[in-house]
Parts: structure tokens; C-alpha cells; sequence
């Protein structure tokens, strides 16, 4: 009975919404304890992190914080507290907004934040070495492996829309937070890895792939809009055309509405991930570029300056126990045997034939 008049006062409150405009889309809010329970954790574990690694002397990119808090956990406050939301039992593409900003921004602003390695430097050795172990463990590796992510990506929004799941979500407030953290760890298992998880990646998955891989992967992502506005079939078309309403639009343009919605976030993010994606390539090749320089650097040794037996005295380049620093390209064996291979052909072909 309990069950039946919370239903009851929740549709109540379902149908007196008034009509979605601008003005009541910014100014419609209504709070989601669990949501905001989960922002906290995830906020406040993160600040500690980047606290306890200034305490050190350390320092933790600015952006990388900026893009966690207000990308990532930003978007996870919008789509579980605005008029999305609120709407969302109402509307078809409120809802569909609202999953696809859980299933591919959030993630995008999470996974910037590098939460996996501010957590390896920020933690005791031994958590920190647990922590290494559970992400590089074969479930994990499994689950992130480039193909199997990103199909599972595609099978949520696709298993979320033509199952029972999704009306049972919109009926049952409990499944509804759980379908919330479905689409937002389906979409980490992607995102996460791409962008901060080299070691969750197998060998081939070099830059160049991975920019490929994101680039297909917003091809993909596009594929559940797609078919969620050509369908035939209405998502929870019965709970929808329950929700009486005189304003708005019917509830087969509503879906289509949201599968547009769908198909030109998925777009977006697309192209802002594989702009990420290549920002990060650049970043590691400037860190490759400087590691290079400084082995170089490190290469360079002081050898004693060769003296010819038939002269004495100071030879033209110095004293003969002076030593000066030589480059690596002037003792590498390598290039040294290249060099002289070559003189010696340039040599035998200038010399007259016999």
C-alpha cells in the first residue's frame, strides 16, 4: 500500500508539471540524494588527492582538476538534478539527454581528471599498490580492452531503450539511480583508458590507433540515436502516452525529438574526445621529446683527444691529456660504420677502373 500511494502522489506531481520552456528549463531543479551522495564521495576523495600531494612539495595540473570537478562531476549534478530530471518521466527526450550526458560527457571530464594516477601518487604505497593491481587485473583489462568497451557502450543505450529497463526505471526511483551509475561506468570503461590508462591497453594500441579507435568510436556511439529515431517501436510508449498532457509534442516526435538529441551529443563529444585524445598524443610526445634530450645529454662523455706518435707538443686541438666532450653521433658505433661505408664507396667509385 505504501508502494501504491508513493506512485500515486509521484504521478500527482508528474502531471502537474507545466509546460518545458526555456525560462523552466534553467529554472527547474530538484535535488537527487544519491547523485549528490556520489558527486561528494568522488569530490571530496579527489581533493583530498590533490591536498595531500601539495602537502608534499608535489604539484597536480590545474586543468586536470578543473576538468574533474567541472566536466565531469559537473555534468553528473546537471543531468540528475535539472529540468532533465524533473522532465524526464514526462518527456522522451529529457531522459535521453540525460543518459547520453552520463554515458559520454561525464566520462570524458572524469577520465581527463586522471583520478587512477592522482590516486597512485596521493596514497600509501601499499593502497597505492593495490590500487595498481585491481586496474591492471584481467577483469579490468578485460572490460577496457579497446573492442569489447566500446561495444559494451552501444549494448547499454541499446539494452537501456528496448528492454523492460529503462519503464521499470521510470517507475522504480531505486532502478533509476542504478541505470545512472550502468551508463556512467560503461562509459568510463572506454574513456578511461584512452585517455589516462596506457597500461590498461594492450601494446598495439599505440597513438595513432587509439585516434582511430575514438574516431570509430563516435561513429558508434551515434548508432543507439539512430536507432531510437527510426524506430517503430515507442520506448516505454505505454508509460509515455499514460502522462496526459496538453502541451508538447506527441509522443512519436518526442522519440524522435530524443533520438536527434541523441545522435548530434554523441557527435559532438565525438569530435571534443578525439581533440582530447590528440591534445593528450602531443602532451606525451613532448614528454618522449625531453626524456630523449636528456639521454642524449647523458650520452655525452669526455674522451681523451687522440695524438698523432710522430709529433710532440700540443696538437692542434690541445694538450694530450686534454679531454673534450664528443657527441653521441661521433662515438656511436653505428653511425660511425655507417660513415665510413659510405666513404669508402663515394671512394671507390671516384678512383678509376683498373
Amino acid at each position: 500500500m505504501t508502494m501504491m500511494r508513493y506512485a500515486a502522489e509521484s504521478a500527482r506531481q508528474v502531471l502537474a508539471l507545466p509546460e518545458l520552456t526555456g525560462g523552466s528549463f534553467l529554472g527547474t531543479w530538484q535535488p537527487d540524494p544519491a547523485a549528490i551522495a556520489l558527486v561528494a564521495l568522488f569530490g571530496g576523495a579527489y581533493a583530498w588527492g590533490v591536498v595531500r600531494l601539495r602537502r608534499r612539495g608535489e604539484r597536480w595540473p590545474l586543468a586536470r582538476t578543473a576538468a574533474f570537478i567541472v566536466v565531469g562531476l559537473g555534468t553528473i549534478v546537471f543531468a540528475t538534478t535539472s529540468a532533465l530530471a524533473v522532465y524526464d518521466k514526462v518527456l522522451f527526450w529529457p531522459a535521453a539527454v540525460q543518459n547520453v550526458l552520463l554515458d559520454l560527457i561525464a566520462p570524458v571530464g572524469l577520465a581527463l581528471g586522471d583520478p587512477v594516477s592522482l590516486a597512485c601518487r596521493a596514497l600509501p604505497q601499499p593502497r597505492a599498490a593495490a590500487v595498481r593491481r585491481v586496474m591492471t587485473g584481467r577483469v579490468v583489462r578485460l572490460l577496457t580492452y579497446p573492442l569489447v568497451s566500446s561495444a559494451l557502450v552501444v549494448a547499454t543505450e541499446l539494452g537501456i531503450y528496448f528492454t523492460p529497463y529503462f519503464a521499470t526505471a521510470l517507475r522504480v526511483g531505486a532502478v533509476h539511480d542504478v541505470m545512472y551509475l550502468h551508463l556512467l561506468l560503461a562509459g568510463c570503461l572506454f574513456v578511461l583508458p584512452m585517455l589516462t590508462g596506457e597500461e590498461l591497453l594492450p601494446s598495439w594500441c599505440t597513438y595513432p590507433v587509439r585516434a582511430a579507435l575514438v574516431f570509430l568510436d563516435g561513429v558508434f556511439d551515434a548508432l543507439p540515436g539512430v536507432v531510437v529515431m527510426t524506430s517503430s517501436t515507442l520506448v516505454a510508449g505505454q508509460w509515455y502516452a499514460s502522462r496526459t498532457r496538453d502541451w508538447g509534442p506527441s509522443v512519436e516526435l518526442d522519440q524522435m525529438i530524443g533520438g536527434g538529441a541523441m545522435i548530434s551529443i554523441a557527435e559532438l563529444v565525438g569530435l571534443l574526445f578525439l581533440i582530447a585524445m590528440l591534445a593528450e598524443w602531443a602532451r606525451a610526445e613532448k614528454a618522449d621529446t625531453v626524456e630523449l634530450d636528456r639521454r642524449l645529454d647523458a650520452e655525452l662523455e669526455r674522451v681523451p683527444a687522440p695524438v698523432p706518435p710522430t709529433t710532440t707538443g700540443p696538437t692542434p686541438e690541445g694538450d694530450a691529456g686534454e679531454e673534450r666532450v664528443r657527441p653521441w653521433w661521433e662515438t656511436d658505433p653505428g653511425v660511425v660504420g655507417q660513415r665510413f661505408r659510405a666513404a669508402r664507396r663515394a671512394q671507390d667509385s671516384a678512383s678509376p677502373p683498373s
